[in-house]
């Protein structure tokens, strides 16, 4: 008899469209950027393409090696990526994901991109840090109207031109940022960098940071300690003259996930920058950047819990188990039914913000819904994301453990966003921080999700409960993660409420919102219609 026939196995899922997302978009057209429909599909059937996921399989496989001396030699710090590195940056680019909405005057620009983002991230996660910094790069630039005149237009541009020159002299440009030191991490005011000024206008820069993420982008955005207090400052990696700018990349990191992109210990050794802002206005100057990116981690771990719960149900639909497919079986169709509504949640907000993003500059309700929202979803969403992977994985069994169903890789990579631009008690305090010296962002807040009040009384309660939380202010630091997660929770279920599926807002309310869940995913109450809220991961 053979021991060799395979059966019972499940099919690849590649090639896959992963633009078929119904919550993003929905949430494309809600908030105004319908228009971008077409170039969302035609990313998303690249992104699950055989050549994109191989692209983004490989670039994981073999990370990026730093080359610090050439073979004479003399000092190079150029960092060697795999060639399919580059396919993946030059069709992010391409695609504007990298600063199309500083330049694209149609509305909903931002959730345009938010949504490409999204739908992109699907081939690879890491080439997504520096097209994230390239896009938030922008509006802390502005702050020094000569350096933005010189290099916007090329940070916008749609080509990606890879190497060692001249920033002026290429046909477009990626950025970085490089704020933390090994002393300081978020407390970034701990900083010991220091910039001395020159009679030219320029700073002398030296000092030593401790995460560099993407060391070979053409530009950074720096803080540094100048006479005038904490400074932000521009360094290109090459000099108008010609010459390198002393910035030594000491060593790559090596990391949990995040594989394919280069993240680095590197020091200014008589480095050159100019200022960005005024001096001793660093972290205001810098923060617009971080809260861009930050924007970003919320849209990378959506795009990890789609992943996570289009793949656990496209196994569970093959697989057979005890005479039935998995998804036939009532305790697996509650765990899928419970990884597709956090899906839905995540990607329903994600949007929203984006969307608030659009319109912040013109209407500052939106602005200040904005600055609140995104730190507590930040706080929420990322937070999430690790487990979601880990139970999305579990939905495999053992072949989810093995590298090569991507389980593994999708696993890894979920923490990082909830690292990357303030870990959880750094957006929780953020949170409580926008409330207590904004106002405005709490009257913003309960706008919006007052909007959906009388839709579902689970979401009534908790907006009340909400409520009585707020006005306690004793030990509301040590309470920040208790509040910040219901605020966090209610906005979900609020634009659930309006603008989700009915099940999958029924079901929130009555878990999330209702206390009728478990600690662990797959504990939804009887009664949940299951049905609709599973076709939600293969909708047409």
């Amino acid at each position: 008899m053979s021991t060799h026939d395979v059966f019972n196995q499940v099919p690849d899922i590649v090639p896959f469209d992963f633009s078929r997302n119904p919550a993003m978009i929905e949430g494309l057209h809600r908030e105004g950027a319908g228009w971008a429909e077409p170039e969302v599909r035609a990313l998303g059937a690249l992104a699950g393409a055989a050549r994109a996921q191989d692209w983004g399989r490989l670039a994981n496989e073999y990370p990026p090696v730093l080359r610090t001396h050439d073979r004479y030699g003399s000092r190079v710090d150029e960092v060697e990526f795999h060639p399919y590195w580059h396919e993946l940056m030059r069709v992010a680019v391409a695609n504007g994901l990298h600063g199309a909405p500083w330049t694209d005057e149609r509305p909903g620009a931002h959730t345009a991109r938010a949504a490409k983002f999204a739908t992109w991230g699907f081939a690879d996660a890491g080439h997504m840090c520096p097209i994230s910094m390239t896009y938030a790069v922008i509006p802390a630039l502005r702050h020094n109207p000569d350096l933005a005149a010189a290099y916007e237009p090329l940070l916008a541009s749609r080509s990606y031109d890879f190497g060692l020159r001249e920033p002026s002299t290429k046909s477009g440009l990626i950025a970085g940022m490089s704020m933390t030191e090994k002393q300081g991490g978020s407390d970034v005011r701990a900083n010991t960098t220091r910039a001395t000024p020159r009679s030219d206008g320029s700073y002398r820069v030296v000092g030593h940071k401790w995460f560099t993420s993407a060391p070979m982008s053409d530009l950074f955005l720096t803080l540094a300690q100048a006479p005038g207090g904490l400074s932000c400052f521009l360094l290109p990696r090459v000099l108008p003259d010609g010459a390198r700018n002393p910035i030594r990349i000491q060593r790559l990191k090596d990391k949990l996930g995040n594989k394919s992109n280069a993240s680095s210990e590197i020091e200014y050794e008589d480095a050159t920058g100019w200022l960005v802002g005024a001096e001793g206005a660093g972290v205001k100057t810098i923060i617009e950047m971080v809260n861009m990116t930050r924007l970003d981690c919320v849209i990378g771990s959506t795009t990890g819990m789609r992943a996570g719960a289009v793949l656990a149900t496209h196994h569970a639909r093959h697989r057979e188990a005890f005479g039935a497919k998995l998804i036939d079986q009532p305790a697996m169709r509650n765990v899928l039914a419970d990884l597709i509504i956090e899906s839905d949640a995540a990607t329903t907000v994600m949007m929203r913000l984006a969307g608030a993003t659009d319109r912040a500059g013109a209407d500052p309700a939106e602005a200040a819904l904005r600055r609140i929202a995104l730190a507590v979803t930040k706080y929420w969403v990322c937070k999430r994301a690790p487990a979601h992977a880990a139970e999305a994985l579990e939905c495999f069994g053992g072949n989810g453990y093995a590298e090569e169903s991507g389980m593994p890789r999708l696993y890894r990579e979920a923490p990082l966003m909830s690292i990357w631009e303030g870990s959880g008690n750094v957006a929780a305090l953020d949170a409580l921080r926008a409330m207590g010296r904004q106002p405005e962002t709490v009257e913003a807040y309960f706008d919006e999700v007052g909007r959906a009040k009388g839709g579902n009384p689970r979401l009534d309660d908790a907006i009340a409960k909400l409520g009585k939380e707020l006005a306690d202010l004793a030990d509301i630091e040590y309470r920040a993660r208790r509040v910040v997660e219901l605020m966090a929770l209610v906005l979900q279920g609020a634009q659930l409420v309006r603008h989700g599926h009915p099940a999958i807002a029924d079901a929130f309310c009555a878990t999330r919102l209702g206390d009728d869940w478990g600690i662990a995913f797959g504990t939804l109450p009887t009664g949940v219609h299951t049905a609709p809220i599973l076709q939600r991961a293969f909708v047409a």
